[in-house]
């Protein structure tokens, strides 16, 4: 059997697809930012493109916040890094999958295809727009597969608390009294992570061309709609409090269009966000 290779198989997406390739008998090889910067040519020479069959990148920078406080190292990492794992996959003529994320910007209608414009809203996502961008180029020009995955707002056991489910869900666990958050209004696509996993499985027997798929439950929750779907499945009924704060280039309501995937890869998410969210809290439980 051929070894699958993943690029930040340290991260929250990258460390679930692992085990779980494990779980399924594939043999894998994990990079992790252990074995050097994947921004560095050098850093994917040290393995060898023999016997590998796959090759899964999901090693990024994604912390929106800071990709507008010091956009830089967003695009070293997710273009220049983008650029070293094509090369290493063009070398060996391996297929590739690769993690991007919401592109759209302010969408025209709902819900979002994938053939609506590319309006990249903050620095991070024009970062994955470029690095789209070169696998549909090396794809194309040197005639290898590349399937890119455009997940939109993704949650699940393991994720750091800077982003916005985990951080509600462990203000609804904590001994305190309320839920702060900046702002209880936009509305967003929720995925969660086991459907994101699923999705990549579902690339391995991509053979040709380039090609891209939302990656989306295909509803959207406003942040008190999310925030009252924990609370209720928790148990507790602690005050929300709002800043009211309105980011620059907010986007008040996201939904993705998710047919193409299931038409062409035979996906679709087989959890709802309470089912998502159930999961996160007995994964809690256990701990």
């Amino acid at each position: 059997m051929s070894k699958i290779l993943v690029t930040g198989a340290n991260g929250f997406i990258g460390r679930a697809l692992v085990s779980l390739l494990h779980d399924r008998g594939f043999s894998v090889v994990p990079v992790t930012s252990a074995d050097g910067d994947i921004a560095e040519k050098e850093t994917l020479k040290k393995f060898t493109t023999q016997d590998i069959g796959h090759v899964y990148h999901l090693a990024a920078k994604t912390f929106v916040p800071d990709s507008w406080l010091n956009p830089q190292p967003f695009y070293q990492t997710n273009v220049l890094g983008m650029v070293n794992v094509l090369e290493f996959c063009k070398a060996g003529n391996m297929p590739l999958t690769s993690l991007s994320t919401y592109v759209y910007g302010h969408p025209e209608r709902l819900p979002i295809s994938e053939e609506s414009a590319i309006r990249p809203s903050n620095p991070y996502a024009m970062t994955k727009w470029l690095a789209e961008q070169a696998c549909e180029f090396y794809a194309n020009t040197y005639d290898f597969p590349v399937t890119t995955l455009r997940p939109f707002n993704v949650y699940g056991i393991g994720q750091a608390e800077n982003f916005l489910i985990p951080f509600i869900i462990s203000q609804a666990l904590d001994s305190g009294n309320t839920i702060a958050v900046k702002d209880l209004m936009p509305k967003r696509d929720y995925i969660y992570l086991d459907d994101v996993l699923t999705a990549l499985l579902a690339t391995l027997n991509k053979r040709s061309g380039y090609s891209v798929f939302n990656i989306g439950s295909g509803v959207s929750l406003s942040v008190l709609e999310a925030i009252n779907i924990i609370q209720e499945i928790a148990g507790t009924k602690k005050n929300i409090i709002s800043d009211n704060v309105f980011r620059a280039n907010e986007l008040m309501d996201v939904v993705a269009d998710i047919s193409k995937a299931e038409k062409i890869i035979g996906w679709k998410p087989e959890y709802s966000f309470q089912q998502g969210i159930e999961s996160i809290l007995k994964s809690n439980v256990k701990k």
